[in-house]
């Protein structure tokens, strides 16, 4: 099994780790920085590296089982790491950080959105600086969009710590409204479940990455929002600089 350094600290950029198999469908080191997408966020991309100075792209990472599985391009000759060697994996950290601002600004939405209007979340997706949100709302309009992005940057501004913790299953589940969206998508028979508290705001399953403090999200700025059903609704958000 691929040991995860991202599940505990998303601010790791780089590891040393051996491979434990390389062929063209992919390669799987024993530790990795990696995050292997899921919940909506994309993977990573990066660098594999070794001391004697070559280097492979990563353009993707996945899960397989309890493995992480990256997606190298071959090297000039087509060579790819080989199995046993020691290799230091980088990720795109400026990507990646932007992938965490954009999460942990999701979150303050869908936060605020359950505070104040009791909605889940039906959908979601982002990429580096922009995301989406779909909520259960039978209407929507330009008014109530503009309050909840008044009051979502105002949670950004209240400095609020982001912690990550992983609970014990059943421990997890008696916790109130852990899971917010209209489909409970944590695997069934798990043991453990990792939760993603703004503190003071929000409390949720989350298995990505995301920013210590709320203020290094910088702004939210809603850049549309639509109807995608009856009951269900879209926002689209921007996360931009303070």
């Amino acid at each position: 099994m691929t040991e995860s350094i991202a599940a505990r600290d998303a601010y790791a950029r780089t590891c040393t780790a051996t491979v434990t198999v390389s062929s063209p469908e992919g390669v799987v080191l024993d530790r990795t920085v990696f995050y292997p997408g899921g919940g909506g966020q994309p993977s990573d991309a990066g660098w594999l590296k070794t001391d004697g100075g070559a280097t492979w792209t990563v353009t993707a990472a996945r899960k397989a089982g309890g493995d992480i599985v990256h997606a190298v391009e071959p090297g000039p000759d087509g060579s790819l790491p080989e199995a046993g060697s020691a290799v230091t994996a980088e990720i795109d950290w400026e990507r990646r950080h932007r992938l965490m601002r954009t999460h942990s600004a999701l979150h303050v939405l869908c936060g605020v959105v359950w505070r104040d209007h009791g909605a889940q979340v039906t959908g979601g997706n982002m990429e580096p600086l922009s995301g989406r949100m779909d909520f259960e709302f039978e209407t929507m309009h330009a008014e109530l969009v503009s309050e909840i992005e008044r009051r979502v940057n105002e949670e950004i501004d209240a400095d609020r710590e982001i912690r990550v913790n992983v609970l014990p299953r059943e421990e997890a589940f008696a916790i109130p409204d852990l899971i917010r969206t209209k489909i409970n998508l944590l695997p069934e028979g798990i043991t453990e479940v990792r939760t993603i508290e703004i503190v003071g705001l929000d409390l949720q399953a989350d298995g990505g990455t995301h920013v210590a403090n709320t203020r290094e999200i910088g702004r939210v700025r809603v850049t549309g929002y639509e109807s995608k059903g009856r009951i269900n609704k879209r926002i689209r958000i921007a996360v931009e600089e303070a």
